[in-house]
């Protein structure tokens, strides 16, 4: 997918720098030719030598090069690439390319530049975190920048939380997505997917039967049309698609935190089996059991993803999908929550045990719009997927 393929390569400065010489060279076995731009601070932790040897090509760094710039450098580089990445992505160049600073080579290419920009952001928690960043995060996707990660971990700083830069194999499938063609090539769509835990205390949880097994094939099915899938997963047994921005979740909380900071989007499927309830105050320790004793557990309502999703006033998805897994009344209580949600499809289908379908390979789904109901006929998972996703391009053009 990437042969003849160009991509500009901007190298930001911070510790995940070590992670672009993997992904150049990962780059060129696909056939993909890449351009580095080495930041002032980038070279602080990979050296000019070393990108240029893996890239097999000049290292540009200087906005002010005599010989580059009397050629209009910087406008060459910022429109001569397919893609241009930004590896990574640090907070300080995230502020420049949302209030549109252009000090240094990189930011006044990016300042230039007609050509699509995925970027890989990689900065310490508290600074992804600080509400400063958040509002650049918000601009650059309302510019139409795509994002791969950052995913949480452990940092070289010590700390813990969401700002380690994604992986190599995660930033290649971005890439692949961003160039890809098909009927979504350019869409961002968000899937949610998997069941969610919901703590009773460290060591017990409130859950449900998902396996993610149709989030995933959904997913994979929508990457396959081209479009960058935000996959937003809680514990599923399925792992998930290649090609895809994957961010893993645990509880009902967090997949909406995780839903709102993926928007905007063109459209949300949700097929997650959210938890309804948690457990108001879960407990720090283990709950003993004690002889002719019962422990109270006081339940709270989970927030309601489809519907918040459905319901927002500004920035809602043009298409919203949500799922209704049903044990009697099928169609009329899943016709029902399309109404209530505020949702535009609902894709049910019967759990019932004896149907097999919780947990299986197959399903047997019925479509739910403002047109009515439509069944479709029992068939493997993968082909649901596809159908649902080209039914999915079909609203999307």
């Amino acid at each position: 997918m990437l042969s003849a393929k160009r991509i500009l390569l901007i190298i930001g400065g911070g510790i995940a720098a070590y992670k672009t010489l993997d992904l150049i060279r990962r780059l060129r076995e696909r056939g993909a030719s890449v351009t580095p731009v080495l930041t002032r601070a980038g070279a602080e932790f990979v050296t000019p030598l070393s990108v240029s040897a893996l890239a097999g090509h000049k290292v540009f760094s200087d906005l002010f090069d005599l010989t580059d710039e009397a050629e209009m450098g910087h406008i060459q580089l910022s429109r001569s690439a397919d893609l241009i990445v930004v590896a990574p992505a640090t907070a300080d160049l995230m502020a420049k390319m949302a209030t549109g600073r252009a000090d240094d080579l990189a930011s006044t290419v990016l300042l230039a530049t007609d050509t699509p920009v995925l970027i890989a952001p990689a900065m310490n928690v508290r600074m992804w975190q600080h509400p400063a960043t958040q509002r650049n995060i918000a601009t650059l996707k309302g510019d139409g920048i795509t994002f791969v990660g950052p995913n949480a971990g452990d940092m070289a700083c010590g700390e813990h939380g969401p700002g380690r830069m994604a992986e190599v194999p995660e930033i290649l499938s971005a890439i692949e997505a961003a160039l890809g063609d098909g009927p979504l090539r350019g869409r961002r769509v968000l899937v949610t997917s998997g069941p969610t835990h919901e703590p009773i205390d460290p060591v017990r949880y409130i859950a449900n039967r998902s396996s993610g097994a149709q989030g995933t094939a959904i997913a994979r099915a929508l990457a396959a049309l081209g479009a960058h899938v935000i996959f937003v997963t809680g514990p599923a047994t399925v792992p998930p698609p290649d090609g895809v921005t994957v961010i893993r979740v645990e509880t009902a909380h967090e997949m909406l935190e995780a839903v709102e900071s993926a928007l905007p989007v063109d459209a949300a499927i949700c097929a997650a089996a959210v938890a309804d309830w948690r457990v108001a105050s879960a407990s720090d320790r283990k709950i003993k059991k004690t002889k002719g004793g019962l422990p109270v557990l006081e339940f709270a309502e989970n927030p309601d993803i489809l519907a918040t999703l459905s319901q927002r006033t500004t920035g809602r998805p043009r298409l919203v999908v949500g799922f209704a897994a049903e044990t009697d009344d099928v169609i009329a209580n899943a016709t029902s929550k399309r109404t209530r949600k505020g949702c535009d499809w609902i894709v049910a289908n019967d759990v019932r045990p004896a149907t097999g379908i919780m947990g299986g390979t197959e399903n047997a789904v019925t479509l739910i719009t403002a047109d009515g109901a439509e069944d479709w006929p029992r068939t493997g998972k993968d082909q649901v997927a596809a159908q649902l996703a080209a039914r999915i391009a079909t609203a999307l053009s």
